[in-house]
Order: structure tokens, then sequence, then C-alpha cells
């Protein structure tokens, strides 16, 4: 091993050991390479969350390369069934700290499965930690970032990993009650039982990979469901005697006045889960009848690093999309409804535009995931600042991309238009159900068609549909008039592919896990801009995209049911007809 590292000094001694094997197998390029050493350590995270994120390298690619340049084994970690993994070798905070797994054990040696051979410190810590040595195997870095988290989340882990400082609080916010005006709320936010429960959940909801906590108090019962994969799941029925020390705790944790349970509140933490993970959590109150209701929003920044094949998009999709985030000027819309991945897709446009010689700003309302190198800016109505005063200051200062959370207004909508014919790039959001009709909502709204066609470029409509479990899911017997009423063409029942049903196992629920992206990518091209100017219905707008080859969002998800990801069933219930 220290021959195989000594052969990849010479690039760069500021560079570690992965990246001088990456610039010496011509994988990547020594400047781009310390662009993204320099980025990882001013974002605080690990050189190959950076590398991997940022799409430079995918992570198949690295773990061949890796594998050819340290002589070590390739192994896909799919093939590894989680629960036959061997306990105890390793401590958790390890595995979770330098990303790695324990395959087995021979002898006094470990079989460690690691996407960084290089890395040194890792491997003294497992021997100093074990009095074992270590054996490499090469994995893909983001399959073995989830079987980390999946194999090394049990409880007794979990609370270490959270308890104490590694709750990280937001600064800014609103007035909070302090501590010391109220004896008894100390008593509540400081109650062991509440603290550690919340712990759980928290640590539960990451693991199972929920975007949403609900805790919710009714008159004799309590509840909190975690929203997995779109479905809300009943979790956990606490005494309803918890609901005032745990709101008290939420709200204390989240910057937010605990005196105060009359009105809704907003506000947010952090968790931090080892050197390169740190996890957002948006948190709303509500009042009702007998107690406050809270929602939890999770907001994992690296989902915006995930890059846009991980979304979902089709070859030609992506390429729409990354020419119109390409341009200049221009305004690029997604729509959807709540719920529906806008703010990743957004996020990952503006990841993949934040270069160092581009100035970003965003209004928000409020900013969800933090993204280093972009001026965020979330919204404040009480204090004046809303998106039209938001916008008007970032026009004085010189920005090149300006994102808006969502065209809500007329006012918003001309400055944002404004904005996208005078030299800047512009990303928004808005609700409609699809991307023709998306342009007759603006119309409505008062914008001037002149202006809509003048600066609209592209069109993103989407929605999240639930992922197959490829464990178990099963072939699926459709009659063929089924899949023609349900919007498959002739052509497409010709028997060349197979359909496929959920079943469930262990791994999954109900059959499903995860979800992939369904999009519509409409460009504005010249044919749409004379029926907008005059003043064409949605109708026409879809006619005249469909014969350019643009897809509806029906007909996206039926191909995303050919390929084998998702289910007819799930398809009809998340799009139009």
């Amino acid at each position: 091993m220290a021959a195989a590292e000594t052969a990849f000094e010479a690039p760069s001694v500021a560079l570690p050991g992965l990246g001088r094997a990456l610039v010496v197998a011509g994988k990547l390029g020594q400047k781009a390479a310390e662009e993204i050493f320099a980025k990882a350590k001013s974002s605080r995270t690990s050189f190959i969350a950076e590398l991997t994120g940022s799409g430079a390298v995918s992570p198949s690619d690295l773990a061949h390369t890796m594998s050819s340049a340290f002589a070590a084994p390739l192994l896909d970690l799919e093939a590894i069934d989680i629960h036959r993994l061997p306990k105890g070798l390793l401590d958790g905070k390890i595995c979770q700290t330098y990303r790695i797994v324990v395959l087995s054990k021979r002898n006094n040696r470990l079989i460690v499965a690691t996407a960084d051979p290089s890395d040194q410190e890792a491997a003294e810590k497992i021997k100093f930690s074990t009095q074992m040595g270590v054996d490499w195997v090469i994995a893909e870095y983001d399959k073995l970032s989830r079987m980390v988290e999946a194999s090394t989340a049990t409880a007794a882990e979990a609370m270490e990993n959270i308890i104490g400082s590694d709750f990280e609080f937001d600064e800014a916010g609103t007035d909070t009650a302090t501590a010391d005006s109220n004896d008894a709320n100390v008593a509540e936010v400081e109650d062991a039982p509440v603290v550690k429960f919340l712990q759980k959940m928290l640590l539960d909801a990451f693991s199972m990979r929920a975007s949403d906590l609900h805790f919710e108090p009714f008159e004799h019962t309590y509840r909190v469901r975690f929203r997995v994969d779109g479905e809300l799941r009943e979790i956990a029925s606490p005494p309803v005697a918890i609901k005032e020390k745990l709101a008290a705790r939420i709200k204390v944790i989240s910057k937010l006045d605990i005196s105060e349970k009359r009105v809704p509140q907003d506000g947010k933490m952090k968790l931090k889960i080892g050197p390169d993970r740190v996890i957002d959590f948006r948190v709303s109150t509500l009042p009702t009848m007998y107690g406050e209701k809270i929602v939890i929003r999770i907001l994992d920044p690296s989902s915006a690093k995930l890059g846009i094949d991980a979304l979902g998009y089709e070859p030609a999709e992506k390429a729409r999309l990354l020419s119109a985030i390409g341009r200049p000027y221009g305004m690029v819309l997604v729509t959807g409804p709540t719920g529906s991945g806008k703010t990743v897709s957004l996020y990952t446009c503006l990841n993949i535009l934040n270069k160092p010689g581009v100035n970003i700003a965003t209004a928000e309302d409020p900013a969800e995931i933090t993204l280093p190198g972009v001026n965020q800016v979330s919204m404040n109505d009480k204090a004046g600042m809303t998106f039209p005063v938001a916008l008007k200051a970032f026009l004085r200062q010189d920005p090149d991309i300006i994102m808006v959370g969502e065209i809500r207004d007329i006012e918003t909508a001309d400055i944002s238009i404004k904005a996208a014919q005078t030299g800047h790039l512009v990303l928004s959001t808005l609700h409609t159900n699809d991307a023709p009709t998306t342009l007759t909502r603006m119309r409505n709204m008062g914008i001037a068609p002149f202006n809509i066609a003048s600066s609209v470029i592209l069109i993103t409509a989407q929605r999240l549909a639930r992922r197959l479990c490829p464990n178990c899911k099963a072939p699926a017997d459709i009659p063929r008039e089924t899949l023609l009423e349900a919007g498959f063409n002739e052509d497409d029942v010709d028997g060349s592919w197979t359909p496929y049903r959920p079943v469930g196992c262990s791994m999954c629920t109900n059959g499903y896990k995860g979800r992939v992206g369904i999009y519509q990518v409409m460009p504005i091209t010249d044919e749409i801009q004379r029926i907008i100017l005059r003043d064409g219905s949605a109708l026409e707008i879809a006619a005249q995209a469909e014969s350019e080859g643009v897809r509806s969002l029906r007909q996206s998800g039926l191909y995303k049911v050919k390929l084998g990801m998702t289910s007819v069933e799930e398809v009809l219930g998340c799009t139009n007809v």
C-alpha cells in the first residue's frame, strides 16, 4: 500500500492521496482537483463527499479508478445482505465518520469496504480501536454511504450521535423567551425522557429517509407520524401527557418563543452527523384544539449535491434543462404541487451554476437548504422583507443569477421578468399542474403576453412517484386494454417489455423504496412564443410541445413504467390525464 501511495506524490503535496490518484489516472485535472479540495475545506466537508457531490467524478468511475490504482478488489454493495454483516467489530462512530463498512473478519484482520483506500487516518483509527490489521475492499461512495447509515443506525449509537453538542442551533431567527424567565419551562425542556424520545424520533426519521415528522395531539391520544416516500405512516403513540413538554423542547432548540402557544411559529435547527454531514430541520407549530401540532421537515443539504442524474431526468430532458440554465439570461420555471421536489431541482441547478466567477442570490420563504457560495435571503413579512423588496435589492447587487422561491403575485412576477429581460438568469417556481398551463397561469396573473414570450426560456413540471423495490418487485399481469387506457400507445404494448407490481419485503415499504422524478421539460420555442403572443390556450401550447417531442407528465411516467422503475398504479395516481 505504501509503495502504491508514493507513486501519487508528484501532482501536488496539497492534495489528499485520493486526489493525487485521480490526477495521475487522468480522471481529474490538477486545477479541478485543487478547486474541489479548497471548496471542501471551506465548506467543512470531506474531499470525497465534495468530489462526488459536485459530479466531477461519478461514484462508479471513482471506485473503478481506486480499485485499479491501489490493486484492491471491487465490490458491488447491492449484492451484500446488510442483515448478515458482522456486529460489534468496530465502533459505529468510526464507520459514520470515515464512511466504511466492516464486511468480515479473517484471523487478525478486518475486511473493510471503503471508497478511499488512501485514507491513512481511517486505517490507523481502525487499527488503534480494534488492534487488528485492515484489508481494503473498494465500493461506490453513494452505495457505501447508504449502507453505513443503515448499518450503524442502532438505537444506542443513534442516541450517542445526537446527545449534547451534536445539535447546532440556528442563531438567526425570532426573538425567544429565555430559560431564566420561566422556571417551569426549564423543567419541561430538560425533562430527560422527553429529550431522549425526541432524539430517537429524529434519528429514526433520518434513517427511514422520511421527509417530515408530524407530532399531533388529540383529546385522549398523541400520535407521531413520518412521511416516507410521500405517504404518512404512524410510528409511535406516546402518552398524551408528553405533549406540553415535547412542544417546549422542540421550540427551545428551534429558537422559538416557548411562552407563546396561541399563534403559529416557524423555526429551524441543525443536527450534525459525522464530520461531513449536517442535517437541517425546519419546524412549524400550529395551535389546535388539544395542543400544538408540530411538523418538522428534514432538509438534507446533500440532496442538492446528488447531481442531475440522480433526480431521474431522461437524457433528452437533461439536455434541455442544462441548455436552458447555461444561457446568460432568461427565466426557467419549475412547477408542481407541494412536495414534488421543486426545491431540490432548483438547488441542483444552482449547484451546477455555483462557480467562483458567478454572483448568485436567492430569495426564499424560508431558505431551506444551505449552499456555500450562494447569497441566500429568507423572507420576513413582519420586518418588511418581501419578495419584491428582496428582488429590487438584488438588482443593485450586481447579480448574474437570481433564484426566487415562488412567484406569488404580479409585483414579484414583474420584477422577475424584468430581471430576466435585462441580462440575468432567473430561476423560480409556480404551483401549476403542468408546463403548458404555467404560461396561461402567468397570463391570468396579469402579465402581458409579450413579457412572457420574451423572458421565459424553459418550464419543467414534475412529480415524485414511488420507486418499486428492486428486491421484491414482481411481473404484473396487466391486460392490454388496461395499458392502452392508461395512456400507452399501440406500439408500446407489443410485448417487448414487462410491467412490474409492488410486493413488499423487509427492505421496503409496501413494495416501494425511495422515489423517482417524473418530468415534463418544455423549452419555449419560436412556435410556442407565437402561440403565447396571440394569447393561445394551454391546449394549443400542449399540442405544439408534443409535436416538438416534449412528453407530458403521464407519458413521462409511463416511460418509467417501461423501464421497470415504478408501477402503472403509481403513475396513474400522481399524474393527470
